[in-house]
């Protein structure tokens, strides 16, 4: 049988979702062709320019647009910029045609079925016998949309719904039409999985398959609520975001971002095709939301939805919609005193308070909960055969921090149940009969393993394992710590391999982290063959932690500063020079001395969403732990020891340009926007790897490893001869540092900090190419910083961090 693959594909419509798809599979490397409409006249742009209607420019100008608008999208929706000239505009009149080279062609035009079999029988002639077609509609019928189709397609056809934004939002839903071939499907979740970085759920072909039918519900019926109880949009937002697990954009705010009548197109696609009536009145929306769309109020794309922007003589405000008059008001902040008791709680136990509170907040949210876990009860296994594939949609495609049964766990199944009984609801038999046979959660643990309640077979049934997908949690309940403390663990992975894993507040380096790295090294050296560096948290590391640092410095308390600093650098030395290789798996937020961390490592096996960078100086500092030594080494490494070599006693090559460079990133603290930026900025080196799929992340990393240690891993040498620009260079970076000042692009402050940053950088008082140890540039690096801790304004800014969680610029 011949193997598939997928090496260029063709996206059909350069709308938001379109011309965001094209990136992603851009930024993988697959050459795309995206195709939109021509435009029906000339615009005065176009005449100004000279452009016909023949004119190439003019007829592909919709599908250049879509790729421009990437390109400058935010968040952003390509890797690097490079990526878009793999991107091929052009129209449907002209280039259907290309499709001929397609492997993979994906239909993204606007939501209507009679447009989209239009355009599927115009390129149908065009399709090769072997390519793979795919449509992204978020909710209209697969076997509807290619039913006139040839059988032939109709194999080779299936949903593939990315969520907006693609290149960001990990759900795929994957819906096979009643025609298509099982092994294509396979193959399409496989591919989407390891090369797109997709978490794949299959879906039925049901009106809006699983995600957005269980989530435009919810807002259905929150919008109702609302009305029903009288409460404000501000009151709702409050209570439906972070308190019941929810992102902060919460309901209206959500509402906004995707559009009014974007989600009314939604809910009415349900309403039309769904069976029940009693169903179908579930997903109709008050009178005033209907009024909102005949008078533009549709959100952000008209500026004007359930929050409007006011311009006032104190600057901008956010108002919001008063549903009974249809005037925006000034925000009213909501008065609920159980909100600030949840801020820190876990969602978890947030949500089970809130649930079970008494008072409006409390109400709101259990009667928006109870209709919300009868009605995705009702819906199995019509949109999915499980509960994990509705869990998993809600928690990758609308960031919930728990799906509707794992909710249904935390507050309690026969709890909530009989709650709901006395208050009339009806309850979904398959639920009574699972509480009759004792079953009283929806998930269980044992012995490591996890295993969900099916409804079929009215038992648990184990969740499979995949080898590639290593979950930290479930190895620790399997007694696999090596050792911890407060800090962090050090964790057997299996096959000789260890994970040291950070568990401090939001990751951040401290005390015990950092005797968990010299001891996480010491113990990989003497009984594994390698060890990496990496956790399962919300960001990799945030970098040092302020909390342990300002104190000392606002008391003056020197030694002890010293002390860590120095601790931390050692430790990072331990990394670099360790006898078995390490791997660091950095993810998100990768900064300050997590980067370092990072650098200092063997190999970098980096999630491709991590943002790294070196920030310090924006609390005041520099690089702390060797950071500005291996930017130094990573930009300098590849310089011949002169040049040209064939010339006895040849000139050595400026050191200067390559470690302004260096200066630049660290002055500015840049922070990558990807890790394929990390590799244009030189934080990731071309040994170092990228994973597209955060769940592969530590798999890739452990094999990275044990690849290395096949090799017959040899740590680096220790650098003893390093040449440094010296006060030549220096003062080529201080001239940077004058023209920034006097173009009042930075403080005075930001300059006395660059100079420093420069002066260390340079290898400090020393001539132009003087050779160095690197244990003198971790001395002068922890001098300098040690100095910098010491400046009023410097501790003003860590102070202004801590109490913020913002920079300050003074």
């Amino acid at each position: 049988m011949k193997r598939r693959h997928i090496r260029k594909a063709a996206v059909l419509g350069s709308g938001i979702m379109g011309s965001r798809i094209a990136a992603l599979l851009a930024g993988v490397g697959i050459p795309t062709y995206l195709l939109d409409i021509v435009p029906r006249d000339l615009d005065e742009d176009d005449i100004k320019k000279g452009l016909t209607r023949e004119s190439p420019a003019f007829r592909n100008k919709l599908a250049q647009a879509g790729i421009k608008a990437t390109i400058g999208a935010r968040p952003p929706a390509m890797f690097v910029a490079d990526d878009a000239k793999l991107i091929t505009p052009g129209n449907f009149e002209d280039h259907l045609s290309w499709l001929a080279d397609a492997d993979w062609i994906i239909e993204g035009v606007v939501e209507n079925l009679a447009i989209k079999k239009d355009l599927l029988r115009k390129a149908e002639p065009f399709i090769k016998p072997d390519a793979i077609i795919s449509t992204n509609t978020s909710g209209l019928s697969i076997d509807k949309i290619s039913e006139d189709l040839s059988q032939h397609i109709k194999t080779h056809f299936l949903g593939t719904h990315f969520f907006n934004p693609p290149r960001h939002m990990s759900l795929l839903e994957i819906i096979p039409g009643s025609h298509t071939d099982k092994d294509l499907v396979g193959f399409m979740a496989d591919f989407c999985e390891r090369r797109l970085g997709k978490s794949v759920v299959f879906a039925k072909d049901t009106p809006n398959f699983i995600a957005n039918r269980i989530g435009v519900h919810g807002l259905a019926g929150i919008m109702r609520i609302l009305v029903e109880d009288g409460y404000t949009i501000e009151e709702v937002d409050a209570i439906t975001g972070p308190p019941m697990g929810k992102p902060k954009s919460a309901t209206f705010r959500t509402s906004d971002l995707v559009g009014l009548d974007t989600l009314l197109s939604v809910m009415r696609n349900v309403y039309d095709n769904a069976g029940d009536e009693a169903e179908r009145q579930q997903f109709v929306p008050p009178d005033f939301v209907q009024k909102m769309v005949e008078n533009k109020l549709l959100g952000d794309k008209t500026r004007q939805g359930f929050y409007k922007k006011v311009s006032g003589p104190e600057g901008s405000q956010i108002h919001a919609l008063d549903y009974s008059t249809m005037d925006y008001v000034p925000q009213r902040k909501p008065a609920f005193p159980i909100l600030d008791e949840l801020k820190k709680a876990d969602p978890a136990t947030s949500l089970q308070k809130l649930a079970y509170s008494e008072d409006r907040a409390g109400l709101l949210a259990w009667k928006t909960l109870k209709r919300t876990l009868i009605y995705c009860a009702d819906k199995i296994p019509e949109i999915a055969d499980d509960i994990v594939s509705v869990d998993r949609a809600m928690r990758w495609g609308f960031n919930w921090e728990l799906g509707p049964f794992e909710t249904w766990d935390v507050v309690g199944l026969r709890k909530s149940v009989e709650r709901m009984r006395k208050e009339g609801e009806r309850i979904p038999e398959k639920i009574e009969k699972m509480l009759a046979a004792g079953k009283e959660r929806f998930y269980e643990k044992r012995n490591g393993k996890s295993y969900y309640f099916d409804f079929a077979r009215a038992d648990y049934v184990e969740i499979p394992e995949r080898p590639e997908i290593i979950v930290l949690p479930a190895l620790k309940e399997r007694t696999k710590v090596v050792k911890s403390n407060p800090g962090g663990s050090l964790i057997d992975m299996g096959d000789g391999v260890a994970c040291l894993e950070f568990h401090s507040r939001n990751n951040a380096v401290d005390a015990d982290v950092i005797q968990m790295i010299a001891e996480g090294v010491a113990e990989a050296e003497d009984n594994f063959e390698g060890l990496v560096i990496g956790n399962q948290g919300a960001n990799f590391c945030v970098g040092a932690d302020l909390r342990q640092v300002f104190p000392s410095a606002q008391n003056k308390d020197w030694k002890n500063l010293e002390a860590a600093v120095k601790a931390f650098q050692q430790a990072c030395m331990r990394v670099k020079y360790s006898r078995v290789p390490v791997v660091a798996a950095p993810f998100r937020m990768t900064l300050g001395g997590g980067c370092e961390i990072c650098l200092a490592a063997s190999q970098i096996v980096a999630y491709t969403e991590c943002y790294m960078g070196q920030v310090e100086l924006g609390v005041g500092l520099i690089p702390g732990a060797g950071g500005n030594k291996e930017l130094f080494f990573r930009a300098t490494d590849w310089l011949p020891g002169a040049f040209p070599p064939i010339i006895a006693g040849g000139r050595q090559p400026d050191l200067v340009p390559h470690v302004a460079r260096v200066f630049q990133l660290i002055a500015m603290a840049t922070v990558s926007t990807s890790a394929q930026e990390a590799r244009q900025l030189g934080f990731l080196q071309p040994r170092d790897r990228i994973v597209m799929n955060y769940n592969h992340l530590l798999y890739q990393a452990k094999k990275a490893v044990l690849a290395l240690a096949e090799a017959v891993y040899q740590p680096p040498r220790p650098r003893a001869e390093i040449r440094v620009p010296g006060r030549t260079g220096r003062a080529v970076l201080e001239s940077l540092v004058y023209e920034m000042r006097e173009a009042l692009y930075i403080t005075d402050h930001d300059a006395f900090l660059a100079k420093k940053l420069a002066y260390v950088l340079t290898g400090g008082d020393v001539d132009q190419n003087t050779v160095v140890t690197e244990e003198y540039l971790l001395d002068l690096e922890r001098d300098v910083f040690l100095s910098l801790c010491g400046e009023e304004k410097s501790q003003a800014r860590m102070k202004h961090m801590l109490e913020t969680n913002k920079p300050l610029r003074n």
